[in-house]
């Protein structure tokens, strides 16, 4: 019987529902099964690396989940300082608020560092190709070449995601004056 991508999401889906119900910790492959509604041998069929496995496909997705938000959240965006206030600010709230990788931070961060190590030259690249059109309609100084100015903003722009610093992006003040003066300050004209 071939793996069906519907089943292997619906088991990522309801290991994602039994750590956010019991954490990283007390959510076993049995649990998993049992919440998607299928055998033990189900699941180690999708994933034959069993827990491990499983949970950094749970990781890998709900990162990509994140991302495709993010991307909505700034989809309207006229302006390059628009796109760049509305996503920090977007991404700052949906981390705060996310209650799941808050679980997984405080009893098993390793389970993130394998997806952040695999996704992350990918996702900076992404970021920086969005970026790339806003950059070249906004006038940069001379000398600024708009791929390097989106690889510098992807870069910093995931950074500020991690940890603001002295910012709070929570205040969108706060936020224009980041993105206008700090972020861009450096590279536009």
């Amino acid at each position: 019987m071939a793996n069906s991508p519907d089943q292997r999401r619906a088991l990522i889906e309801a290991t994602y529902a039994c750590i956010a119900k019991w954490g990283p910790r007390r959510t076993s492959l049995e649990d998993a099964a049992k919440a998607a509604g299928v055998s033990r041998a189900t699941l180690y069929r999708y994933f034959p690396g069993g827990r491990d496995e499983l949970f950094e496909a749970v990781v890998a997705f709900e990162y990509d989940r994140f991302f495709e938000r993010l991307l909505q959240a700034v989809q309207g965006a006229k302006t390059l300082e628009t796109v760049m206030e509305q996503g920090l600010a977007y991404a700052h709230r949906a981390i705060v608020e996310h209650e799941v990788l808050h679980l997984v931070l405080s009893t098993e961060p390793e389970l993130l560092e394998s997806t952040f190590a695999q996704k992350g030259v990918t996702t900076r690249t992404l970021i920086g190709e969005f970026l790339l059109p806003y950059l070249e309609l906004h006038e940069l100084r001379e000398g600024v070449r708009p791929a390097d100015a989106a690889d510098y903003l992807a870069r910093m722009v995931l950074s500020y995601m991690g940890a603001a610093g002295r910012w709070d992006l929570s205040d969108p003040a706060q936020v224009r004056v980041l993105v206008r003066d700090e972020l861009l300050g450096g590279i536009a004209a």
